[in-house]
């Protein structure tokens, strides 16, 4: 009797394998798509002009009808922020826990679309049927409250995704991960394993965010001033013992920054956060208390240019001055790329005579990891104990160290998959193996533009902010063929026009007489005489100036 052959599971990422961000994972069985998160992350330095970077989903547009939903693991931009942007294009419905289900509406309202939206709220105890496929939940600790893991039940056996976690003992909630649940999920059978990758190079474990609370409060009682707080608007843990570390030395919290009013908001009305009336109070009373009773909470430990923090930092915001003696507290480490942003609002908050304490949480102690380091992610591969392991949210270097990691547990390294998005990892029959790469990438967000800025726009941007731009008009005479006007000719950040007049006589002179020897020689096609123009210009520059502008001919007939 033939051998009955299963049906393919696909398993690959469309976004955060080999990067930071944008996390969108996808499980397929035939007809049957699961997705599990929808992020976005933040441009890098050279994508100038860019807002956010989403990923490229041109796969689940060409199988939409195929897609039976998408499971979020918690409420972190880089796991929910591509949601408002996809779901314009591909209807789906999404199934979160309460609290990131609460920051979730918040951002479809925003976008327009929460009522065209399907939002279905499950808990660690949710049992979703989405096709041929089962989709089950544990609980994790993170810097979020209501966080969780995915476990996906397919034809080949259980797939599971970690989202991101650590082992928090003395978790702020008091909601410990769910040991028994993932051992029990262990002893079942796993076949494939994504797990965080994101503190693979990390030895040791992480500290508990109870720690934190901990040096706030001492930082609180020592403070002879104001203390202004910069953190993640969505660590809503760290939140919680800011209140806490306020209430306990008497002193009155203001939060500055749409995001962390937003998530404060939302959190207090769902319950997940908790302080006694009266203890928030407008940004107008902050210079009306003693200012060793007052506490900001603001936007900004990233440095970012339009945040409350750096506002406040050049003097520039509207509510608040930092004053010398105030504590600036930055509770959070740069992301990767950051750092030169954080730096210098640390030097401007300086300047002001502000005392800031800031660095990685084993100097500072005001900030902890909510990822696991090398000890816990051994521990949730002991708990699993995987067939086929999949390292993923992390740097390529961060998926080849949680490989590593994976072959010290015992995992044949033949079972380990170190992919990039696109890249397909196919079981069947119980055997995994590296299948055809969909298509990946980075969707641009600039504005209300999706998508249509791109590596020639990237380019052009590129260019104009090194050498500027030389703008040439010139009017022609159809019937006579000679130049009737002209050439003007407009820089913009190439030169300063009245201290180069030589420079611009002598490029007048070069543009007009290549026209004149083009025409003469009947050459009146447009590109051709561009071509010449941008040329012999660019030539002429660049001998005299070692610039390359940007030179964009304009030519009219008449």
């Amino acid at each position: 009797m033939a051998k009955k052959v299963n049906e393919k599971v696909t398993i690959f990422a469309l976004g955060g394998v080999g990067e930071i961000g944008k996390n969108m994972y996808v499980v397929q069985c035939g007809n049957d798509i699961v997705i599990v998160d929808c992020g976005l992350k933040f441009p890098e330095e050279e994508m100038l002009g860019v807002d956010v970077v989403i990923p490229d989903i041109s796969y689940l547009i060409e199988n939409k009808e195929k897609i039976r939903g998408v499971l979020i693991t918690h409420g972190h931009e880089d796991h929910i922020g591509g949601l408002s942007y996809v779901l314009k294009q591909v209807n789906m419905p999404v199934y979160a826990t309460k609290l990131t289900l609460g920051l979730i509406d918040n951002k479809l309202k925003e976008a327009g679309i929460l009522g065209d939206t399907k939002r279905i709220l499950i808990d660690e105890k949710s049992n979703v049927k989405l096709g041929k496929l089962t989709a089950t939940f544990f609980r994790t600790n993170h810097s979020i409250p209501d966080s969780v893991g995915v476990c996906i039940d397919t034809p080949e056996g259980l797939v599971v995704h970690t989202g991101d976690f650590k082992f928090d003992h003395t978790p702020v909630d008091m909601q410990q991960s769910d040991f028994h649940v993932m051992a029990e999920i262990g002893s079942k059978g796993v076949v494939a394993l994504l797990s965080d990758s994101t503190n693979a190079e990390r030895p040791g474990f992480t500290p508990s965010e109870k720690t934190v609370g901990v040096e706030l409060e001492e930082v609180f009682h020592k403070a002879e001033q104001r203390v202004v707080v910069a953190t993640f608007a969505s660590n809503i843990h760290r939140i919680q013992q800011v209140f806490d570390a306020a209430y306990k030395t008497n002193r009155k919290i203001t939060v500055m920054g749409r995001s962390m009013v937003n998530n404060i908001n939302i959190a207090t009305e769902l319950g997940y956060l908790n302080f006694p009336e009266g203890m928030l109070i407008e940004p107008d009373e902050v210079n009306k208390l003693p200012a060793n009773q007052v506490v900001v909470l603001s936007t900004g430990s990233q440095g970012e240019p339009m945040s409350a923090l750096t506002r406040m930092a050049r003097s520039t915001h509207r509510k608040v001055d930092i004053l010398p003696g105030d504590t600036v507290v930055i509770a959070a480490t740069p992301i990767p790329g950051n750092e030169k942003f954080v730096g210098r609002v640390v030097d401007e908050l300086y300047r002001l005579g502000a005392n800031v304490i800031y660095g990685p949480g084993s100097v500072s102690g005001v900030h902890v990891s909510g990822h696991g380091s090398q000890e816990e992610l051994k521990l949730m591969l002991n708990l699993l104990r995987p067939k086929y392991f999949i390292p993923i949210h992390g740097e390529y270097r961060m998926l080849r160290h949680h490989g590593l990691l994976a072959e010290q547990m015992g995992i044949d390294p033949e079972h380990i998959f170190i992919c990039d998005n696109g890249d397909t990892v196919e079981l069947q029959n119980g055997t995994a193996r590296k299948g055809a790469k969909v298509q990946a990438g980075n969707v641009l967000i600039d504005g209300l533009g999706v998508g249509d800025v791109g590596n020639i726009v990237l380019r052009d941007r590129k260019l104009l902010s090194q050498d500027g731009i030389l703008v040439v008009v010139v009017t022609l005479s159809k019937q006579e063929g000679k130049v009737l006007s002209g050439p003007d000719i407009i820089s913009r950040g190439f030169v300063y026009v009245r201290e180069s007049e030589d420079l611009m006589d002598e490029a007048n002179k070069i543009v007009s007489n290549t026209l004149t020897k083009l025409m003469n020689e009947n050459v009146n096609e447009w590109a051709s005489l561009k071509n010449h123009v941008k040329e012999s210009l660019g030539r002429f520059l660049y001998e005299q100036t070692r610039r390359r502008p940007m030179i964009l001919p304009i030519i009219m007939e008449v």
